[in-house]
């Protein structure tokens, strides 16, 4: 495995991970689960931000804790899957700002168009967390990663439930500053570029379309 690509393997995870994979599973309980595997993985995401020393007064004394130091953090969600991750991200850093990217695929050449792009005004000074639920040929990561880095951003992570080993390859080649974390590396891409064993289209699976 790449360096920079985080596989988290905590079983809370990888449960709730077999579940959005099932065919079975329907869109309401599809995007709890995806809500809920977002939330999880935003811990292992934000492992690293910067701490600093406060004083707190407790019920009993004053005592010395860490808090977050000041450190801007922003969500960029990829239209229109990535809104199915949004939420949970939101529910443990309830300040972020939330940017948004409009890509879709071309389905004759597979390359990513954008349609939208509205980010924060100040991205230059956050950790931007990219968020996206497939990382299948990479192309759409690159594209809205490039976007940030064109409107300043110089702190990206991405983040993805699942990913193929080819959209790993495309992204750390084109950008190996940009960490990727996932919650499992699947077998390839099919002739469609979709992954195998994959989950299906997220988009529509959280939406309930076809």
């Amino acid at each position: 495995m790449k360096q920079n690509v985080h596989v988290m393997e905590h079983p809370l995870i990888q449960h709730k991970l077999a579940m959005i994979r099932d065919v079975n599973t329907g869109p309401k309980e599809f995007r709890e689960l995806v809500e809920e595997l977002s939330m999880l993985m935003a811990y292992e995401v934000t492992r690293n931000i910067p701490v600093e020393e406060v004083e707190v007064q407790t019920p009993l004394c004053k005592t010395k804790c860490k808090s977050i130091s000041g450190k801007k953090l922003g969500i960029v969600p990829i239209l229109r899957a990535g809104l199915g991750m949004v939420n949970g991200m939101l529910k443990l850093i309830p300040t972020a700002k939330v940017g948004h990217i409009g890509l879709y695929r071309d389905p004759e050449t597979l390359k990513p168009v954008e349609y939208y792009c509205k980010l924060p005004p100040d991205i230059e000074e956050r950790e931007l967390i990219l968020l996206d639920p497939m990382l299948a040929t990479g192309g759409s990561a690159c594209a809205g990663i490039q976007f940030l880095k064109e409107k300043g951003a110089n702190n990206i992570k991405l983040m993805c439930l699942i990913a193929a080993p080819e959209g790993i390859n495309v992204v750390c080649a084109a950008h190996p500053d940009v960490e990727i974390y996932t919650a499992s590396v699947d077998e390839c891409l099919n002739d469609h570029a979709y992954i195998v064993p994959g989950l299906g289209d997220a988009g529509d699976r959280l939406f309930g379309t076809k």
